[in-house]
C-alpha cells in the first residue's frame, strides 16, 4: 500500500464532495482491522513524468493556480467540479507519484500486488482538469508501464462514472485495453462511453465501455460484469491488471444511480484479484476513485479491496472495530456502520450463458458491447 498522511492534502474545501476523510475513515478501519498491508513512501512526481501525460500548457496553469490563487477557466480550472485551493500542483503530483510508485512495486517484483487508494483519478484529460480530477495518475501509471517495455495492459474501471481520461489518453493505443463499467452517460457524468466507443484506428477493440441502466443492482451489474470482463481479459492475456474501484456504484451514493452493496463491490474485487493470478502471474494495481457516502460505503468498501490486496480476505460478516466507531462519533458525530457487510447475503447472478433478454435495459447495453467488441477480438458475442 502506497501511502501517507501527506495524500490528504488533495482537498478541494469542506463543502466539496470528495472529501478527504474518506482515505482517513480508510485507513483507520483498515488499520484497526488488522489489514496489515505493508506500507511504502508515497513519492512526490516530477514535471517530466507528468508532461509524459499532460500538455506543458495544462501542467503551467495547474502550477500557476495553485500559486497564485488566478482561475484559468480554459483547462477546467476554477470550476465547481475542480475548485483552486492552495498548492494544488504539488497534491495532485503527489497522487500521481504515488500511483506510479504502485506500479513500479508490481512491475519490478517488488510486490505482487500494490495499492493506492487516494488514486483513481481517471477523469483527468491531457489538457485539461474534469470531474475532480486534476491530473490522471492511472494514465501516468499506465504511460511508465509502457515505457519500460509493457506490451499488454488492461485496465478494469469499476466506478460509477464513465472512466474517460484514462480512455482518451490510450484511445489509439493498442498496448492498452481499457475497459469501464458505469452508469449510462443519458444519465449521469460525464456524458460517454457508449457501446459503439471502442477505441481508434489501429487500436479498434482497445476501449469497452458497458453503459449500464440506473438503478441497476448487484445481480444485474455482476451479470454485466462477468458477460464483458473475464472473456474479454482471458482473451487479451495481459502482462499486469490495473484497476480503478470508485466504489460510488453504491446504493447510498449521493451522486449517482446504481444500486450495489458493499458485499456486490466485495465480490467484483474478488473477481479482479483472481483475474490477476490466472492471467497475469497476479501482477495486480488497484487505486481508489470516486465514492461520496464518506462514513457508510468508503471505509467499508475500501476496507475490503486493501484486505484483498494483502491476500487476506475480511468475512463481510466481521463487525467494524469499536475504535473506529469512536473515531466516527468524535470526528463527525455520526454513528459508523456496525458490519463489514450491507446485509450477509452471497451475491449471486444469472450467467450470460443462460440467455440473453432483450425486454431488459440491462441485457441490451450488455448485448450492445458484446456485439460491439467481441468480434474485434474473434469472440462469439452470442451466448
Amino acid at each position: 500500500m502506497v501511502f501517507d498522511q501527506s495524500l490528504t492534502e488533495y482537498d478541494f474545501g469542506p463543502a466539496h464532495p470528495l472529501s478527504p476523510i474518506r482515505v482517513d475513515l480508510t485507513m483507520r478501519l483498515a488499520a484497526d482491522l488488522g489489514i496489515g498491508l505493508r506500507q511504502v513512501a508515497a513519492p512526490v512526481a516530477d514535471w517530466d513524468l507528468l508532461a509524459t501525460v499532460h500538455d506543458q500548457a495544462m501542467l503551467e496553469a495547474v502550477e500557476r493556480a495553485s500559486t497564485t490563487g488566478v482561475e484559468d477557466l480554459g483547462f477546467g480550472l476554477g470550476s465547481d467540479d475542480n475548485p483552486i485551493f492552495k498548492d494544488m500542483h504539488h497534491a495532485s503530483a503527489h497522487v500521481v507519484g504515488a500511483s506510479v510508485e504502485a506500479f513500479r512495486q508490481v512491475w519490478s517484483g517488488e510486490s505482487l500486488h500494490s495499492a493506492n487508494i487516494t488514486g483513481g483519478l481517471h477523469h483527468a484529460m491531457p489538457d485539461r482538469a474534469s470531474g475532480f480530477c486534476i491530473y490522471n495518475d492511472v494514465g501516468v501509471g499506465i504511460q511508465s508501464l509502457l515505457d519500460q517495455g509493457a506490451t499488454k495492459v488492461a485496465y478494469v474501471d469499476v466506478d460509477v462514472h464513465h472512466g474517460d481520461g484514462v480512455e482518451r489518453i490510450f484511445w489509439d493505443d493498442p498496448r492498452v485495453l481499457t475497459i469501464s463499467l458505469h452508469e449510462t452517460g443519458q444519465m449521469l457524468f460525464p456524458g460517454t462511453g457508449n457501446a459503439a466507443d471502442v477505441g481508434g484506428e489501429g487500436a479498434e477493440g482497445t476501449a469497452v465501455n458497458v453503459a449500464l441502466p440506473p438503478g441497476t443492482s448487484d445481480g444485474g451489474w455482476l451479470r454485466a460484469f462477468h458477460a464483458v470482463v473475464p472473456p474479454l481479459l482471458r482473451e487479451w492475456q495481459p502482462e499486469i491488471l490495473v484497476t480503478q474501484h470508485g466504489c460510488d456504484t453504491h446504493v447510498d451514493d449521493p451522486l449517482a444511480h446504481l444500486m450495489l452493496t458493499v458485499d456486490g463491490q466485495r465480490t467484483t474485487y474478488l473477481a479482479l484479484h483472481d483475474l490477476a493470478h490466472e492471467l497475469c502471474g497476479g501482477k495486480w494495481v488497484a487505486t481508489g476513485g470516486g465514492g461520496y457516502a464518506l462514513v457508510d460505503v468508503v471505509p467499508r468498501a475500501w476496507s475490503h479491496l486493501l484486505a484483498i490486496v494483502a491476500g487476506r480476505p475480511i468475512d463481510p460478516a466481521t463487525p467494524t472495530p469499536e475504535a473506529w466507531r469512536e473515531h466516527v462519533r468524535s470526528r463527525l458525530d455520526r454513528t459508523a456502520p456496525l458490519l463489514m457487510t450491507d446485509g450477509g447475503q452471497t451475491p449471486v447472478w444469472r450467467d450470460w450463458s443462460e440467455g440473453y433478454d432483450p425486454d431488459t435495459w440491462l441485457d441490451r447495453a450488455v448485448h450492445s458491447t458484446r456485439s460491439e467488441v467481441f468480434p474485434l477480438h474473434g469472440l462469439d458475442p452470442f451466448p
